[in-house]
């Protein structure tokens, strides 16, 4: 049994389709798979040979640029469109790690309030957990 037999199933980024393959597993014509690359829609990865191999991810990328530009959308606005989608999931990526990370000040500001004695706790003002998405505002008096 060879090492690469032990490695499991390709996962969905794993570059394994032959530009033959994506083009009908894209529903476009090799040709047209080459142009996006060219105009920088689609960056397949490379063999050593320098051969093109597709993941799974690119067969979807591919056939979102196909329903685009069969919705009369041009080339550069797919570009504006594909570039808008990522900037939308990296905001929702750094917005759950920020929703993560207050959870996790939280918590530890809720254990070392339940570590205090039950006199130090009682002068504190209860706040209602904001939902996520909301804001909470404490306004003070100035003396």
């Amino acid at each position: 049994m060879d090492a690469g037999s032990t490695q499991g199933p390709p996962g969905e980024g794993d570059a394994v389709f032959v530009i033959s393959v994506a083009a009908q597993l894209s529903g476009l014509h090799p040709q047209t798979l080459r142009t996006y690359e060219r105009v920088g829609l689609i960056t397949p990865g490379r063999t050593g040979g320098g051969g093109r191999r597709y993941s799974y991810l690119d067969i979807e990328r591919l056939r979102e640029i196909a329903h685009l530009t069969a919705a009369g959308i041009g080339i550069e606005g797919v570009r504006r469109i594909l570039e808008l989608e990522n900037a939308a999931a990296a905001l929702r990526a750094r917005n759950a790690e920020l929703v993560a990370e207050l959870d996790a000040v939280r918590e530890a500001l809720h254990q070392a309030l339940a570590a205090r004695p039950t006199a130090q706790r009682s002068n504190l003002p209860a706040v209602p957990q904001a939902a996520i998405g909301q804001s909470v505002v404490v306004w003070r008096r100035r003396p």
